[in-house]
């Protein structure tokens, strides 16, 4: 982060902190400052970070102690386009209230605690990895982006890529298609609601680059993948994600 971007997050801060008390906007029982997100300590103890063991492709995560390395029933049955998906934390509780009411409601106060959690498990994966041209968020229809004013994956992706130093990348891919939620989506119906939605911008070719994908959440990885298709499809070499969440 900029100095200039540093000093205006910390004038919204103090902005918000006037206009929001600095009590859980979860729970409305406990102490939380704006640079927690205004989430207290109990709230976060409903966190679930996704560990060992989890499918190697998509990174569903699985309750045994399985040693070795599998895939779930989901990528053997789908053609998916990522080399491999990762997600910090599992999609219930308060994680999944505070990205609904982020999103849908522009409760953009919650950005820091969101923002951390995925910084948490991805930025050390990312570093010790290393080679990563650039992080791409998942775009929104421009139609989708002037209803909702702004594109959480973006605002995720961008301290994410301060954190690792890896550039953020907006400008790389564009969704083409104004597609129907994936909300009430079968997985099948997922994969064909996405086919042909997204691309690579015109007269852009990638080069063997190394693109990590940056989305709030993964489900079936039908969404991801169409945006990694795109992305090798123009030459990158390897497309990774990293979401959020993980719907299971």
């Amino acid at each position: 982060m900029t100095p200039v971007a540093g000093k205006t997050q910390a004038w919204l801060n103090a902005g918000l902190g006037l206009v929001y008390p600095e009590f859980c906007q979860l729970c409305r029982a406990q102490r939380a400052t704006v640079r927690e997100g205004l989430v207290c300590a109990k709230c976060w103890t409903h966190v679930r970070f996704i560990r060992a063991p989890f499918c190697n492709r998509c990174g569903l995560p699985y309750p045994g102690d399985l040693t070795t390395a599998f895939e779930c029933s989901n990528c053997r049955e789908l053609e998916l386009h990522f080399s491999s998906a990762r997600s910090a934390v599992v999609a219930k509780s308060v994680v999944l209230e505070a990205i609904h009411r982020y999103k849908y409601q522009r409760a953009l106060w919650f950005e820091n605690f969101l923002a951390d959690l995925l910084i948490r498990e991805a930025a050390p994966g990312l570093r010790e990895q290393g080679g990563w041209d650039f992080i791409v968020p998942v775009p929104l229809h421009p139609l989708k982006f002037r209803e909702r004013e702004f594109n959480q994956a973006a605002r995720l992706a961008a301290p994410l890529a301060a954190a690792t130093g890896i550039p953020l990348n907006e400008k790389i891919l564009q969704r083409i298609a104004a597609t129907a939620t994936q909300t009430l989506l079968t997985r099948d119906e997922r994969a064909t609601n996405m086919k042909n939605a997204f691309a690579v911008r015109p007269h852009l070719r990638l080069t063997g680059q190394k693109i990590v994908l940056v989305d709030d959440v993964f489900t079936t990885g039908a969404t991801t993948s169409a945006c990694a298709r795109a992305l090798r499809d123009a030459g990158a070499a390897e497309v990774c994600v990293w979401t959020l969440a993980r719907g299971l």
